[in-house]
């Protein structure tokens, strides 16, 4: 598609690398977690990230100490 040349410039690209991978097994066995949400929640905590949007996971849960799940659709109230 045309508007994915503009992903890169917009924010950083990362590869998952051998270590992401292995992140996200010990997360998906820790915290029992679906594979491909443990390679998400992996991939963020590589990027430094503090938050990750998700509907999917549960609202609230932190990993590593550092990685806080938010439900961007979560009834506040």
């Amino acid at each position: 598609m045309a508007g994915d040349a503009c992903i890169p410039g917009l924010l950083p690209v990362r590869p998952v690398t051998v270590e992401t991978h292995e992140t996200g097994l010990v997360l998906a066995e820790r915290n029992g977690l679906p594979i491909y949400d443990a390679m998400i929640s992996a991939s963020a905590l590589d990027a430094e990230c503090d938050r990750l949007w998700s509907e999917d996971m549960q609202d609230g849960m932190v990993l590593e100490d550092r990685l806080r799940i938010v439900n961007p659709f979560r009834a506040v109230g």
